[in-house]
């Protein structure tokens, strides 16, 4: 008579010589990965290291080239993601995988609607989707149709969906990159949850301090190759950083430049949400050539509905913007962008890129003007490659070619190219909303010097952001916002945290 088999007490997953080969690139290079059961599991490394291609392999939304994976000690085939579910095994993109139009209940349990005799039960999907949402502690009527939500409350309603399903393994992709600090807690309250419940959880993120403070292990990815483990408890983000890199990486370093007359003056911008409470609330600033300015703000402060409204894409947007001393408060997107405004949204995939366009379609789209042969009209592909080719380098893009598909780039290399296009308009002032999110350590710092770079051409850049060491990385100036209202402008010199954060608190007066 066999002995009953018996799971590891270890590791819940293990992969050997797991390898994905796409053409032209070894996303993953024979990778024994092992996922210690019962823990919070940290995988972290540069943009295209690897990290997503490893957790698609395990979620089933992607097969692997070569190697296996092992669950319990028992080999795996995952062909797709109902396959991976069934052996417990749930993930979180990064990018939401929701339906706008439908309501928050419908989205939890799409694919695994609740039905009594082929009819959905859409009384027993709102019980229980209030259940899961109780759990998280989020306020959220699940009848509510999940557009009209913020983003940051989108991605708990995309965890709750990954509960709503019995699972033992829960990879979290970036989970707080849209997060405000309060949704944070409350997410890593419901990490130890989980744990005190036996479920293992795979976390990514770019956020250092946070791994720190809710991994139990780390697992560090270069160039597809698993290059480093370890107990969060033996290492520190000096050995983190160098394991990701390669060798100890010099951190940006903020120099002085010269800043020229004033090129962007915003009078009384107000914009009313539907519910009449206000998104901006009548927010007045000046910003001059080549300064930097920072916008910190929490969650819902109105930070995204400012920079929107300087662009033009909020048409009930009132009160008076000039650009190079020109009002521009009437003029259309197009025109505005053609006077020298240029945005980096914040969802790079619905608002930022083409998905079935490549790199060069995507990071010429808003300056096709500028490739046109004179009285003919038709695109000189030399001078688009050539342009998409430099910016390529600037930013150290990480791609095949310029012709590849956008799809096939990581996360925080797809942001660099929409990044890219906004430069390639050429502007005077250079908005940039949440510009470094889902971006790792050695990207950020590409993207500050970027920043820098342009602010010394004389380009005004004024960037959005809800993590408050990146607000003082760069700027000249930084911002605070606090239910739509404009709380505190700090210069360089006066630069405090605590200040700043006790001036993005919405019941903070203004300073």
């Amino acid at each position: 008579m066999n002995s009953p088999r018996t799971m590891n007490p270890v590791n819940v997953i293990e992969t050997r010589g797991l390898s994905k080969q796409y053409p032209g690139t070894a996303a993953l290079v024979e990778v024994d990965y092992k996922v210690r059961r019962g823990k919070v599991n940290v995988l972290i490394g540069e943009n295209g290291a690897g990290k997503s291609t490893l957790m698609k392999l395990l979620a089933g939304a992607e097969t692997p080239t070569s190697g296996e994976i092992w669950i319990d000690d028992q080999i795996a085939q995952i062909a797709d993601v109902r396959s991976a579910e069934k052996h417990g095994i749930g993930i979180i993109f990064q990018e939401l995988n929701l339906f706008p139009d439908m309501t928050v209940a419908e989205n939890i349990f799409a694919g695994n609607e609740i039905t009594q005799s082929g009819v959905i039960r859409s009384k027993m999907e709102n019980h229980q989707a209030k259940v899961l949402l109780e759990r998280l502690h989020i306020a959220i009527d699940p009848r509510t149709r999940l557009g009209d939500l913020y983003v940051g409350q989108q991605q708990l309603v995309e965890i709750a969906k990954a509960l709503s399903k019995h699972i033992k393994v829960l990879i979290m992709d970036e989970p707080t990159s849209a997060l405000s600090k309060a949704e944070v807690e409350i997410l890593f309250r419901i990490i130890a949850q989980l744990k005190e419940e036996g479920v293992t959880v795979i976390y990514i993120s770019h956020r250092l301090e946070e791994i720190m403070a809710i991994g139990d292990c780390i697992t560090v990815l270069r160039n597809g190759r698993l290059v480093a483990e370890d107990e969060i408890a033996n290492v520190d983000i000096p050995w983190i950083i160098e394991a990701m890199v390669g060798s100890s990486k010099k951190r940006f370093a903020f120099e002085q430049h010269a800043i020229g007359a004033e090129v962007l003056r915003v009078k009384d911008l107000a914009l009313k949400r539907s519910n009449g409470i206000y998104a901006v609330d009548h927010v007045s600033f000046s910003v001059k050539a080549g300064e930097v300015i920072g916008i910190y703000g929490l969650m819902g402060a109105g930070r995204t509905e400012l920079l929107e409204s300087i662009l033009g894409a909020n048409p009930l947007a009132l009160g008076e913007i000039e650009l190079a001393g020109r009002a521009i408060e009437d003029m259309p997107i197009p025109k505005r962008i053609e006077a020298g405004v240029a945005l980096v949204p914040e969802d790079r995939q619905k608002q930022g890129m083409v998905q079935l366009m490549t790199i060069l379609e995507n990071m010429t789209l808003s300056s096709l003007e500028k490739f046109t042969r004179r009285f003919v009209g038709a695109l000189t592909r030399d001078r688009q490659v050539d342009a998409a080719g430099d910016i390529v380098k600037k930013l150290a893009i990480k791609a095949s070619s310029v012709d590849a598909p956008i799809t096939s780039l990581s996360g925080g290399n797809m942001q660099k190219v929409v990044i890219g296009k906004a430069l390639l308009t050429r502007p005077k002032v250079l908005l940039m909303d949440e510009p470094t999110r889902g971006i790792d350590v050695g990207a950020k710092e590409d993207v500050y010097k970027t920043i820098s770079l342009l602010a010394r051409s004389g380009i005004a850049v004024i960037y959005a952001t809800s993590e408050l060491d990146e607000a003082m990385a760069v700027s000249n100036r930084v911002f605070v916002m606090a239910s739509g209202k404009l709380t505190a402008i700090m210069e360089r010199a006066q630069f405090d945290s605590e200040r700043i954060v006790r001036a993005s608190t919405p019941a903070t007066a203004v300073v």
